[in-house]
């Protein structure tokens, strides 16, 4: 009988740690702010990415 009382209280004090671990992790991602979608217009992608997507582009009319 006591083994399990044990168990219990050891069960219910990770599951309060998980759940505040939890509650913590959402407010801090909370606190950054509203989420914005990344940039869509290609002035704002680097020279380097554009030169991949040409690179694709050119490969792809290959074949």
């Amino acid at each position: 009988m006591e083994r399990s009382k044990l168990v219990a209280y050891l069960t219910g004090a990770i599951s309060v740690i998980l759940a505040l671990a939890y509650l913590l992790l959402v407010s801090l991602l909370d606190f950054r702010g509203e989420m914005i979608p990344a940039p869509q217009d290609p002035l704002l992608i680097s020279p380097r990415i554009q030169f991949l997507q040409f690179l694709y582009s050119g490969l792809t009319g290959l074949f």
